[in-house]
């Protein structure tokens, strides 16, 4: 078991209280992965005013200066990947090779914003005047807090806390409490790497805390939150009466569209990757398959044939395609998805069985779930189930199909597997999400490109990653000059 302490101003402290808590392995729950303070309010405040003080040196700094800081935890990050995936495994869940690729893309994220820092700054504008300058000035917003979720525990906060720091903030980030131990590790990295005492601040404990201290200290000018819509609601209301700058990224209901001219075989491969990969514990996972009805026997037949060959168990065993749920209470409310779907007439196709043997025993397994016979209005057909759980429905038409695919209160992501491009284009306009696929999965993004949902997925406001990530983190001052006197 490894012990972690908070990050807060440069040095490593306890929780005052000496308050801790524990996370466990979730292919083994006999395994104690690591302990860490279980902080409050007084942790949140000292990190809020560690960043304070740390922002006016920070935010002098060039934006290619602090670039250099970045790019030096890219290289080190690299360094320890192996390790740190071995260790995301070992708290999260993931394969081992998920994990690689989640802290792979950790460096890359640190790597593309240390680039992009030569090129960060305002904009010249032609003035109607002659011998007048038109200028922006792009300016830090102050102390940004994160919160960050589990289930991409070091990819998430690097995608958030990268662009915050290229644009000068400082920065408070609480990592979800089932897995922190990715967040940490960021805070080593970044101070191995050299940055300033103060710049961030990494605690863990309460997050009602720590919504706390942000909707009442002053020093805290922005929140960007991944998470469940009901705590991202919840947040953005408290902050209201603040007016801060707050950026949601939530729920999801992820269709994937497979037409009647659709390449099957591809079709259930993308369905089985963005729906059982991740053990379904993805924002952008695929929960639901519309399928034109004239091919829907053949593209079950394929999902479960694909199904039955699903390698589960623990993350670091070579081959293994799926690694168990998080917790117990993700764990059993799948099944509890499941048998509240088969009540309201869904028919369980394959899958959704408890494994037990061997060396799934002490863990969270279970089999990849496909349920035929669902109709719209069913609750597992608008409701989130973060598992390995797919759904099928069954469409008569491409125009059925974009209407089911945006009959639900969620937008995030979406994908199409047709041969038809008229019809590709058509989906692209017309439907109702952030992010939109043709013959892909529905999960993985480009950390070059935008992202973020519509909807209830969102506040759809800032985009997240990418050069519009700046954005949120920044805000545009306009100098008028006049030098013709």
């Amino acid at each position: 078991m490894q012990d972690y302490a908070n990050f807060i101003g440069g040095n490593w402290v306890p929780a005052a209280s000496g308050a801790t808590f524990t996370t466990t392995n979730p292919a083994d729950t006999r395994e104690t992965v690591a302990r860490y303070p279980l902080s409050d309010a007084p942790e949140f405040a000292a990190a809020a005013a560690a960043a304070q003080k740390a922002f006016p040196a920070w935010a002098a700094l060039t934006p290619v200066a602090r670039g250099r800081f970045l790019s030096k935890a890219s290289q080190i990050l690299e360094a320890r990947k192996a390790d740190l995936a071995l260790l995301l495994v070992r708290e999260e869940g993931k394969t081992l090779t998920e994990a690689t690729g989640e802290v792979q893309r950790a460096a890359d994220i640190f790597r593309f914003f240390g680039g992009l820092s030569y090129t960060v700054g305002g904009q010249t504008i032609p003035h109607d005047l002659p011998g007048n300058l038109l200028f922006t000035r792009r300016e830090p917003l102050g102390v940004v807090s994160l919160i960050t979720p589990w289930n991409f525990p070091i990819a998430i906060p690097a995608w958030k806390l990268v662009p915050a720091l290229l644009c000068g903030n400082t920065v408070v980030l609480k990592p979800a409490s089932q897995a922190p131990a990715m967040a940490l590790e960021l805070a080593k990295v970044l101070a191995e790497a050299g940055l300033p005492a103060g710049v961030l601040n990494v605690v863990t404990g309460s997050g009602r805390a720590f919504g706390a201290e942000i909707a009442s200290n002053p020093a805290i000018q922005a929140l960007s939150f991944t998470g469940s819509h009901g705590v991202g609601t919840g947040l953005y209301q408290t902050l209201a009466p603040r007016r801060i700058r707050v950026q949601l990224e939530m729920g999801s209901k992820n269709p994937t569209i497979v037409l009647a001219d659709a390449d099957l075989d591809l079709a259930a491969r993308l369905v089985a990757i963005a729906g059982f990969g991740l053990t379904g514990q993805a924002c952008t996972a695929t929960s639901r398959v519309i399928v034109e009805r004239s091919v829907l026997e053949a593209f079950t037949e394929k999902l479960v044939a694909l199904a039955k060959t699903w390698k589960v168990g623990p993350g670091a065993q070579p081959g293994v395609q799926m690694g168990p749920a998080v917790n117990a209470d993700e764990f059993e409310g799948n099944f509890a998805a499941i048998q509240q779907a088969i009540g309201e007439g869904a028919e369980l196709v394959w899958g959704g069985a408890r494994l037990t043997e061997g060396d799934l025993a002490h863990g969270y397994f279970m089999q990849p779930a496909i349920l035929g016979k669902v109709t719209p209005s069913m609750q597992i057909a608008q409701e989130e189930v973060f598992g390995p759980v797919v759904v099928i429905l069954a469409v008569d038409s491409f125009d059925e199909a974009i209407a089911v695919a945006n009959g639900v209160k969620y937008g995030l992501s979406a994908s199409l597997v047709t041969r038809d491009f008229k019809k590709a284009m058509q989906y692209a306009e017309r439907i109702e999400c952030g992010v939109v696929k043709v013959n892909q999965i529905s999960t993985g993004l480009a950390l070059q490109a935008p992202f973020g949902g519509v909807k209830d997925s969102s506040t759809d406001s800032y985009r997240e990653q990418g050069t519009a990530a700046l954005d949120f983190y920044s805000r545009t001052k306009t100098v008028y000059f006049d030098y013709s006197a």
